[in-house]
Order: structure tokens, then C-alpha cells, then sequence
């Protein structure tokens, strides 16, 4: 019995690739978060103190089903991640950006 469980896990199984560019990662300090009815559109940003630029330096497109799912994996994570070092404070829950934020460049529509 304990074969066929092994088996079933090994089949449910997905071999990640992962390049060393992407490895490295990307700094986000920003996000911006849009939907339509069929999608939800991610932009991480950077952005320089005391500037009033930033720059999309990644984009993800999800449909809802995987944005709930990835609401539901960052909520269980930070829970780990809190009972573990600590609370999180925030210290954006009356966050307003100096400035409107308007997305332009190549890409955008």
C-alpha cells in the first residue's frame, strides 16, 4: 500500500527549473495591483527615496483562481513567518503617495 501512495506523490510531483538570472531576483519595494474579469495584473515597482519615478520592474498576470491562491499562500507564509520572528508592522495603513500614480511606456494600452 505504501508503494502506491509513494507513486501517487511522485505523480503529483512538478520539477521546477529555475535560471540563475532569475535565482537573483528582482528588488520590488512598490506594487500595484489591477483586474479586469478574466485577470489580475501584478506590477512590482522600484522606486528611489525622494524621487517621484518609478520603474515596473516585473509584471504577472494571473487569472482570479490563481490570485485567490496566492492571496491564500502569502497569508498562510506570513503566519509562519510571524509566529516565528515576530509581528510585521506596517507602517503604510494611511499610505498616499505624495504624487498620482500613472502607468506609461511600452506595453501599456
Amino acid at each position: 500500500m505504501q508503494d502506491n501512495e509513494e507513486k501517487n506523490v511522485k505523480k503529483n510531483q512538478i520539477s521546477v527549473e529555475l535560471t540563475e538570472e532569475v535565482a537573483e531576483g528582482i528588488y520590488s519595494n512598490m506594487a500595484i495591483i489591477s483586474h479586469s474579469p478574466s485577470e489580475f495584473v501584478l506590477d512590482f515597482l522600484r522606486i528611489m527615496p525622494n524621487s517621484n519615478k518609478a520603474k515596473v520592474k516585473s509584471r504577472i498576470i494571473l487569472t482570479p483562481e490563481h490570485a485567490k491562491r496566492l492571496l491564500h499562500a502569502l497569508e498562510e507564509n506570513m503566519e509562519k513567518f510571524e509566529n516565528q520572528f515576530g509581528t510585521v508592522k506596517r507602517s503604510d495603513l494611511n499610505f498616499n503617495p505624495p504624487f498620482p500614480i500613472n502607468l506609461s511606456g511600452s506595453g501599456e494600452a
